[in-house]
């Protein structure tokens, strides 16, 4: 797992900025844990980060931790996949947040030029029920108790509360 930095990639967590836009967040609210990575856009990369995660996981959301997990490996995949398709020259951020309020934020953000998560079809209805690919969003948002994209679809921001 690598700790190198994108130059493209903004210096401020993509976190911290979606806990400071909430409407109703106290200035005295508190971290209890947050971590930051980026990696390679490389399948193997997943993993090691997700473990990662998932130490902290354990210790902090345990009764979440297979919705947080396959969340996480989801986001990550379509990152590396769609995002990076599959350039390992290119890099993945991941920022995980875990809050005083009993709630992790993930956010992962890749350079792509994003999508329209509207578009993508649901995989339990027709043709699309016997595809062998394209569950992980609608995994993610049955998995995780608050789901957003932004920058076009090029960030997903994933919330568990515990």
């Amino acid at each position: 797992m690598s700790t190198d930095v994108d130059p493209h990639l903004p210096t401020q967590s993509p976190a911290e900025a979606a806990i400071a836009e909430q409407p109703n967040r106290r200035a005295s609210s508190s971290f209890a844990l947050k971590m930051e990575v980026t990696i390679p856009a490389r399948v193997s990369a997943i993993s090691p980060l997700v473990e990662a995660v998932m130490t902290a996981v354990r210790q902090h959301a345990k009764a979440k931790e297979l919705q947080i997990e396959t969340a996480l490996r989801e986001a990550l995949a379509n990152a590396v996949k769609h995002g990076c398709s599959g350039d390992p020259t290119k890099y993945v951020l991941c920022s995980v947040i875990f809050e005083d309020d009993h709630s992790v934020l993930i956010v992962v953000r890749d350079p792509g030029p994003g999508f329209n998560p509207k578009r993508v079809p649901d995989p339990t209805v027709g043709e699309h029920l016997y595809e062998n690919h394209g569950r992980g969003i609608y995994l993610i948002n049955h998995l995780m108790d608050e789901v957003r994209f932004k920058r076009r679809g090029a960030e997903i921001h994933m919330r568990a509360r515990f």
